[in-house]
Order: C-alpha cells, then sequence, then structure tokens
C-alpha cells in the first residue's frame, strides 16, 4: 500500500475515524482488508489479480478485475492467490455519506445488503473509467477544497450508479461444509461487536435470533450450525462474550456500572447486575473493588 508507506496503522486508523473516509491505491499488498475496524466501514475495492473472496457463507473466486462491496455488518474475508495484485479501495462510514431521509439506508442497498450482489465482474473499458474515479477521489482528499467531502460522496454515488449497470457474477460457492462456514461467520460476526469503545452506543446483536436475522437464515439452523461444530449452544457463546467485555470494561474504563450496563444492550441495570452475578458468582461493583 504505497500511499502508507512511514505511516503507522494507529495514524491511519485515527486519522480514517476523524474524516469517515479514505481512499488509497493497492499494490501487491495482500493484508490490506486488516488494518481498520471494519465495524465501522463500508468498503469499495477494486482490484486485478487473482484471489477467493469469502462473504457471509459464500466464496468466489476472482480472477481479472472484480468490483468489491463490504458491508461492516456482514463478516468477509480475502485470500490473494497471485503475486501482483493491484487496484483501490475506499472505506467510508455511512454518516459520512449522510444519505438523506428519503435514500434508503445503504444496508438495504442491492450491494451491501445480506444476501445482495457483493462482486461484479468488471470488463478493461469498465476498469478504466473506474480507475479514473478512484483516482479523483485519492487527489481530491488531499487539497483544501472547501467541499471536497461532497465531491466524493458524489464520486462514491457515482461508482455506485455504475454498478447497478452491470451484471451480477454467478460463481459463488456455498461452502462445502455449510454448517461450519455459518458458525466461522456466525463467530466473526460477534467478535466484530468488540471491544465496546463508546459506552452511547450500546450492543446491535444481543440475541442468537438477532444473529440469525442479520445472516438472513433461521435461527434453528444456526443454532443446529453452531452446536454441531463447537459443542456449545449460540445463546452461550453471545454470554460469554459480553461476560468477558464486562469484565474488561469493569476493569479498564471508568464507566459506571449503569453506563455499561446499556453499551452493553442491557435496558436496565438490574438486568446487567443479574447477568453479572450469575456468571461470576458476585454482582458488577463487587468485582470492580475487588480488582483494586
Amino acid at each position: 500500500m504505497a500511499a502508507k508507506i512511514g505511516r503507522s496503522v494507529s495514524e491511519f486508523n485515527n486519522e480514517l475515524k476523524l474524516r469517515g473516509f479514505n481512499v488509497w491505491q493497492l499494490e501487491s499488498d495482500s493484508n490490506a482488508t486488516k488494518i481498520y475496524s471494519r465495524k465501522d466501514f463500508y468498503k469499495i475495492c477494486l482490484t486485478t489479480g487473482k484471489s477467493i473472496i469469502h462473504y457471509a457463507d459464500r466464496s468466489f473466486e476472482a480472477e481479472g478485475t472484480v468490483l468489491f462491496f463490504g458491508n461492516p455488518h456482514v463478516p468477509y474475508s480475502w485470500e490473494t492467490l497471485s503475486t501482483t495484485y493491484v487496484g483501490y479501495t475506499c472505506l467510508f462510514s455511512e454518516d459520512f455519506l449522510r444519505l438523506s431521509e428519503r435514500s434508503e439506508s445503504l444496508q438495504q442497498s442491492p450491494f451491501f445488503k445480506i444476501g445482495g450482489t457483493s462482486i461484479l465482474k468488471i470488463t478493461e473499458s469498465q476498469r478504466l473509467f473506474l480507475n479514473t474515479i478512484f483516482q479523483k477521489m485519492m487527489e481530491e482528499q488531499q487539497t483544501d477544497y472547501t467541499y471536497k467531502d461532497d465531491l466524493i460522496r458524489n464520486y462514491i454515488h457515482l461508482i455506485i450508479h455504475e454498478a447497478l449497470k452491470l451484471q451480477p457474477s454467478e460463481n459463488f460457492e456455498q461452502q462445502k461444509n455449510a454448517l461450519s462456514r455459518i458458525t466461522s461467520v456466525f463467530l466473526e460476526l460477534l467478535e466484530r461487536q468488540f471491544p465496546v469503545e463508546n459506552s452511547d452506543r450500546p450492543l446491535s446483536l444481543r440475541t442468537a435470533q438477532d444473529y440469525a436475522n442479520s445472516l438472513a437464515i433461521h435461527a434453528n439452523y444456526l443454532n443446529r450450525a453452531v452446536k454441531e461444530t463447537t459443542g456449545r449452544s449460540t445463546t452461550t457463546h453471545i454470554t460469554e462474550r459480553i461476560a468477558r467485555e464486562a469484565k474488561a470494561l469493569l476493569q479498564h474504563t471508568d464507566w459506571n456500572v449503569a453506563e455499561i450496563a446499556y453499551s452493553l444492550g442491557f435496558e436496565y441495570p438490574t438486568y446487567f447486575n443479574n447477568f453479572f452475578k450469575k456468571i461470576t458468582g458476585m454482582n458488577p461493583t463487587t468485582f470492580r473493588e475487588a480488582l483494586v
């Protein structure tokens, strides 16, 4: 990633969070998908090379140029197979795009929604045109132009509209071991909610049904997959992960118990107290005092 030589991952993430947007050029960088907090940002990639993209419970083997749309609420991973892998990536938050009230949520768009078309095959002429848009975004983010964010938003919308004209790729394959893949997706989606960094933003997924809805599958199917693969229920995994986060927040933050309860999705502190005591044998306040 030539655009970030000499910059630390921390500096990149701080800048990304502050601005809500970043775009850069890929140059034989297979680790580009792993350096930022994916739970906050949507992603559009234009890449040329050979790779396997795992998206939710499906996989796509890509050779040539593809346009990829990543949703922070849908687990995905990228395996680069070729030695030469080039293109562009842009990340943006939904707040940055500032959709009007009449616009649909990004999560409901045909590219970002679960079950939608996340990968498109791109011809050479389309690649050259899209390259130009990404290059313009890269140039614009370096300027002092007062309205550059508005201009960049227009470029993102232009990419989306160009994609709407294209046909979706049909080379998706269901994983041979569907139950194992669903379990892997669930566990990654669970982990993506952590760490909790803001007491004003509670967990959006709290129950097995929430995760099933997010993955567009039946809750019974999710439960069966997780149970057969790990030997433990979906609810057990969720409960244990929330309990670990509760302990970390009690130990490493100065948030009061009510703030921690809210951040973890509990409607009332009493519910959190009961939950925590059932798991640890002591209430949150006693646990925190014992750490001193």
